[in-house]
């Protein structure tokens, strides 16, 4: 006698597994079905290495997944590019207040030391956040997952601001830039911003 519920977790993890398997989220998962000249590719927002996935994440990876696997349906070879971002401060910060609570900081253990502390979190980090989109059932292709910091990824964007620069783009000068005593510089996105009252002074002259 069939059940007359669905049972999630005895179902999604055995089909997902087989996708995997079969190669299904790669370039040729449809082979048999695609159409000549017609191409897809979209990139997954590199989640940062900070933690877990959030509510936002599972939004927008949903709705590549559904435009993704409509293509793939369609005849089309696609391209779901999945991957991580080293997140730069962000990730310090975790790695830093990680130190605190067991009674030491940065500074104490060393540059080297730090370092590769950060890459431990960032495998243990990227490690679960990969396995959350797995349990999402998202269909990205696994065996091109990338980081920021791969080599290949690195020397790509240098050669991209190279090309930039000798073209007259981009320029590098010196410019006003947000200042914190403690990280360092900071971007404008990482700035959170707060209004105080305060007084304006005009100065008049003669």
């Amino acid at each position: 006698m069939s059940k007359q519920t669905y049972e999630p977790s005895a179902i999604e993890e055995q089909y997902y597994t087989l996708w995997e398997e079969r190669d299904y989220f790669e370039i040729d998962g449809n082979r048999n079905i695609q159409k000549e000249a017609k191409h897809f590719a979209i990139m997954m927002p590199p989640p940062n290495v900070t933690g877990r996935l959030h509510i936002g994440h599972a939004l927008t990876f949903t709705l590549q997944d559904i435009m993704t696997r409509y293509k793939r349906m369609d005849g089309y070879k696609t391209l779901w590019q999945p991957g991580t971002d080293h997140a730069g401060i962000a990730t310090q910060n975790v790695v830093e207040k990680q130190l605190l609570s067991e009674g030491t900081s940065k500074e104490a253990i060393g540059r080297d030391a730090f370092l590769k502390r950060a890459w431990q979190w960032k495998a243990e980090s990227a490690g679960i956040m990969t396995q959350q989109l797995r349990k999402m059932g998202v269909s990205p292709a696994w065996k091109r997952e990338r980081f920021t910091m791969d080599e290949g990824l690195q020397t790509s964007v240098k050669e991209a601001f190279v090309h930039l620069y000798n073209k007259q783009l981009i320029v590098r000068g010196n410019y006003m830039v947000n200042w914190c005593t403690h990280d360092g510089a900071l971007s404008d996105i990482e700035v959170e911003h707060e209004e105080h009252q305060g007084k304006f002074y005009h100065i008049r002259y003669p």
